[in-house]
């Protein structure tokens, strides 16, 4: 991964289920992973306060692993993507998901949305963190689309 806000440089076991993660670019944030650990059976192990405990930064810091299990290994920039939505932000992820619903190419979204395409590919890689404005323009743009229809 050679995107610095993918990059992970460190990870910190603070409760049961969530992590402090340390990012290439500076940016420490903090993940609940009880949801995500519930939701996918393969992930069960980690409901055993010593398996997670044993966290660790994987390969080239591009995800966490734990006890050495390939199975148990979840991706830096889809962590980043759910810390900074429990934070009440909108993730990179946020806008994949619309243009993938909606069958939307990059030039195809930024019209829609009345962007240029470089700043909506800053948020699509999440090089720059999604506005509101912009996360309530899928939003609307939706909507609109919903009444076209």
């Amino acid at each position: 991964m050679s995107n610095r806000h993918f990059t992970l440089t460190g990870v910190e076991v603070v409760a049961p289920s969530t992590l402090h993660l340390d990012y290439a670019d500076g940016a420490r944030l903090t993940v609940d992973l009880a949801d995500t650990i519930e939701r996918h059976p393969i992930l069960a192990p980690l409901t055993d306060p010593a398996v997670f405990a044993s966290a660790a930064v994987g390969e080239w810091g591009g995800s966490v692993v734990w006890s050495d299990d390939d199975a148990l290994e979840l991706a830096a920039d889809n962590l980043r993507a759910r810390a900074v939505e429990q934070a009440g932000g909108y993730s990179h992820e946020l806008i994949w998901n619309w243009m993938a619903r909606h069958k939307l190419s990059l030039d195809g979204a930024a019209e829609a949305l009345g962007l240029s395409r470089r700043m909506l590919a800053y948020y699509r890689s999440g090089a720059k963190p999604v506005p509101r404005t912009v996360a309530l323009a899928l939003l609307g743009w939706e909507v609109e689309q919903h009444r076209a229809a």
